[in-house]
């Protein structure tokens, strides 16, 4: 879990993020900002700043924060169910650069690489690179990671519902829901 008072400058730092872009949020939104390091307790290393606009039983929106080379670990949207075949997301990225990796054909000279001691859980090995305006698309129940570029990321989001508390991570030690 994240301390507070690291919870409260990422906040900080994801909101400046987010204006400096030209993103507008009321200041009840501000205070809605998540901040997980995934319980891996090192937030600048791996861990995410996200914003969620909207999350029903149709679709949901959100705004993903990454500070510079930060990482959102490997995971899947598994299907729940019957009648549930896990998310469809798609990223576009609107500021700085983002490297996401989904399973496929592994890129030969990837420009992002896993966190020093993590790399026995990424798995995904296909480098699409996103810089402002390029989006992607991720199916459900593949696994994907990113990390941000050098000056920090900022993705929207648009995707089927989310729940996450069903997203199955790679790395056995993650705990997505604190």
């Amino acid at each position: 879990m994240v301390e507070a008072d690291r919870k409260q400058d990422a906040v900080r730092r994801a909101i400046d993020m987010l204006a400096e872009a030209g993103f507008v949020l009321t200041s009840e939104e501000r205070s809605r900002i998540e901040v997980t390091d995934f319980g891996l307790g090192d937030l600048q290393r791996t861990g995410l700043q996200l914003f969620t606009y909207v999350n029903c039983s149709k679709y949901c929106a959100k705004e993903l924060v990454l500070f510079p080379r930060q990482t959102c670990a490997e995971h899947l949207h598994p299907p729940i169910g019957e009648s549930y075949e896990g998310k469809q997301e798609t990223f576009r990225c609107r500021a700085g650069t983002v490297h996401l990796f989904v399973e496929g054909e592994p890129s030969t000279n990837p420009q992002a690489v896993p966190p020093a001691g993590d790399e026995a859980y990424y798995t995904a090995k296909h480098e699409i690179v996103l810089h402002p305006g390029d989006q992607y698309t991720i199916m459900p129940n593949v696994k994907h990671w990113f990390q941000a570029g050098e000056q920090g990321a900022i993705v929207s989001e648009f995707s089927t519902v989310s729940m996450d508390e069903f997203d199955i991570f790679t790395d056995p030690r993650i705990v997505r829901i604190e």
